[in-house]
């Protein structure tokens, strides 16, 4: 499988290894997913169906404003039959409604203490880490509760790969959204322990980043890279004219869902767009 994966731009060049003995685990998703304005949550619950694995959330689950209407008319008839298999991630629509009470009723302990909405959990031997980036209503700062329980997990953790996931972007090239600096305390304690992976959504469309540092800067050896998957079915929105120099892959007319494939010591990236579409965006990266 790896020879068949030529390496992407910005991506370190593959290892060959002998392939593990056991399955490797799957995370599989996207943000900004049920509106009943769109039938694009459906097109993308299809392609679910078909991939097994922890699905992920990406924020913004229910349009417009995360009520328990919305949650039952609007994501349960499509990726509700994939919540048994769901950690979701609370976006700043889930919280326009009871600071997103009604979110935490539909997925339960799945989404974390409520009230807070950070979690971690382990899979596959990686440690999977959620944060909540509605910064105007829980605290994102250095000495924040949330920041300091994520220098405690991390530093309690064993695990030799991390991927961590929250709505707001700290990098973006869609017109729609900027780029939200009040994240970026998160990046930075990331990027000290040597986190491998970022993802997020709020903007409609899907950026891949090349290994960045928290200021932005091209880092091969020790950065982070961040993918924007705003692509769950909630509409779609583009790019504005200044495109961020670490963006490697952009796409703004396809729904699609990102797969990702936890090896011991790597992983293997794959963007699986709704039926017919021809956009895609694969690669691998070993861990730090």
């Amino acid at each position: 499988m790896l020879a068949l994966l030529a390496p992407q731009p910005g991506a370190a060049a593959p290892v060959p290894r002998d392939e593990p003995a056991t399955a490797p685990a799957v995370l599989v998703g996207a943000g900004d997913i049920g509106s009943c304005q769109s039938d694009g949550d459906e097109a993308t619950a299809k392609l679910l169906d078909r991939i097994p694995g922890t699905v992920f959330t990406l924020g913004d689950n229910a349009y417009v404003a995360g009520t328990a209407d919305q949650f039952q008319r609007c994501y349960e008839p499509y990726w509700g039959r994939h919540k048994d298999r769901t950690r979701p991630v609370i976006g700043n629509h889930d919280m326009r409604t009871d600071e997103g009470g009604p979110y935490y009723d539909y997925f339960g302990d799945s989404a974390g203490k409520k009230g807070k909405g950070w979690y971690s959990y382990e899979l596959g031997g990686w440690q999977v880490v959620v944060l909540n980036s509605t910064c105007d209503l829980v605290d994102c700062e250095q000495d924040s509760e949330q920041a300091e329980w994520l220098r405690e997990t991390l530093d309690a953790s064993d695990a030799k790969c991390t991927v961590a996931m929250w709505h707001h972007p700290l990098f973006s090239s869609g017109w729609k959204h900027d780029a939200d600096p009040r994240v970026k305390p998160f990046f930075e304690i990331l990027y000290e322990h040597g986190v491998e992976v970022v993802l997020n959504g709020h903007n409609h469309n899907y950026e891949r980043f090349a290994p960045q540092t928290p200021d932005g800067e091209f880092d091969r050896e020790r950065g982070v890279r961040q993918f924007i998957v705003g692509t769950g079915g909630g509409g779609l929105n583009g790019f504005g004219k200044d495109v961020d120099p670490n963006s490697r892959a952009r796409n703004a007319d396809t729904f699609g869902v990102l797969k990702l494939t936890l090896y011991p010591d790597f992983y293997v990236w794959k963007f699986v767009g709704q039926p017919g579409s021809s956009f895609t965006d694969t690669g691998l990266t070993a861990c730090h």
